[in-house]
């Protein structure tokens, strides 16, 4: 009975192409695109400055921030008003403000004062951008005590060398560390709303009613329904794996082996939370906004792009709830990291409650009605 279900889906599948466009062509696309748009590095800050010194150290301190890539130059005056009016339309996002007598006051008194304002509207940018200005205001001010110092020529100045190292991302690439984020939640959205509207589509049309009254049990019905999309998961995943080698360059320093082992079992959750989904929804339109709100604590609770230490009590204990959370975070330890299948083996302990309790409620759930 399971095998007739199954070749019944492969059938429904394959005469409906929007399906094989939504598991296959669509997260294609959004994988090349998204990791290149979602940098964590912000470049081209505009920048407003107000030098009301005009010094050879204010010039010298203008000329040191622009220099990079960090900051763009929209705004130079000596009137705060002027940039302040920048920032309100929008133009600038910084404004550094260079007092009066700063070249001066460095050299007679030993220190003088530089004013930062961010537009917070976008905090993360705000936030950003007050550390780079103040990093090179650091530097600068490292290289005019080193012009200043007068010591005896027996005297060393002291000097303290610090050495950093990047742990197996030694160059800091963002796409190494978000494609496989961004691959592990195209598969979760694909996986959870194709199979619910897969069934709430059975539900509109009338099929399902000629289902419910065949012998066929409940829990046939539904590995009959999620066999095929299982398989047509694990191939977008393969897919995946292709696109990031080809576009990014990006393979897995553990292996895939291990990697296929937990996307099986993490599909057969996200296919669980599928079906449980559909049945309690009687529409497709109603599907498609309950999987959005999905979608939405998906993205935000997973880690993807916020770390999960920095959360809330509450909220790290919500993303530990959720089957993205530790995708994500085994995805990116055998990728980054190397990890075999011995140190993901919890994981692999989380990740098969996660499929027994969701498929298990699915299948309870589930009303047979003639």
């Amino acid at each position: 009975m399971i095998g007739i279900v199954i070749k019944k889906e492969f059938r429904q599948i394959f005469r409906n192409p929007n399906i094989l466009r939504m598991m296959m062509v669509m997260p294609i696309i959004q994988l090349i695109i998204i990791p290149f748009a979602a940098d964590y590095e912000i470049k081209n800050i505009d920048l407003a400055i107000v030098n009301q010194d005009n010094s050879s150290y204010s010039q010298r301190l203008v000329q040191k921030l622009v220099a990079g890539n960090y900051f763009q130059l929209v705004e130079a005056g000596t009137d705060y008003r002027t940039a302040q009016e920048s920032i309100e339309k929008g133009h600038a996002d910084l404004i550094i403000t260079i007092p009066h007598d700063f070249e001066k006051n460095i050299i007679k008194e030993n220190k003088a004062t530089i004013s930062i304002s961010a537009d917070a509207v976008n905090g993360v940018k705000a936030g950003l951008g007050n550390l780079y200005a103040n990093q090179i205001i650091g530097q600068f001010n490292a290289e005019i005590r080193e012009e200043l110092l007068v010591m005896p020529r027996h005297n060393e100045i002291v000097n303290i060398q610090t050495f950093s190292q990047n742990r197996y991302n030694p160059h800091n690439d963002y796409h190494l560390f978000m494609v496989p984020g961004i691959l592990a939640l195209l598969v979760t959205m694909v996986g959870a709303l194709i199979s619910t509207l897969n069934i709430v589509s059975e539900k509109e049309k009338g099929t399902i009613e000629q289902i419910n009254v065949t012998p066929l049990k409940k829990y046939q019905f539904i590995i009959g329904k999620l066999t095929p999309f299982w398989i047509l998961g694990m191939i977008s995943i393969t897919i995946g794996f292709i696109i990031s080698y080809l576009v990014f360059g990006i393979v897995s320093l553990g292996g895939y082996l291990s990697i296929y082992l937990y996307s099986g079992l993490y599909l057969l959750a996200v296919l669980g939370i599928g079906l449980l989904l559909s049945t309690f929804v009687d529409t497709q339109q109603q599907a498609t906004l309950f999987s959005f709100f999905l979608m939405m604590n998906f993205v935000l609770l997973s880690g993807l792009y916020t770390t999960v230490e920095s959360m809330p009590g509450w909220a790290r204990f919500l993303s530990d709830l959720l089957p993205p959370s530790h995708f994500i975070k085994v995805i990116r330890s055998i990728f980054i990291k190397g990890s075999s299948v011995v140190d993901i083996l919890p994981e692999f302990g989380i990740m098969a409650i996660f499929a027994v309790v969701l498929n298990g409620l699915a299948v309870l759930n589930y009303r047979k009605r003639a």
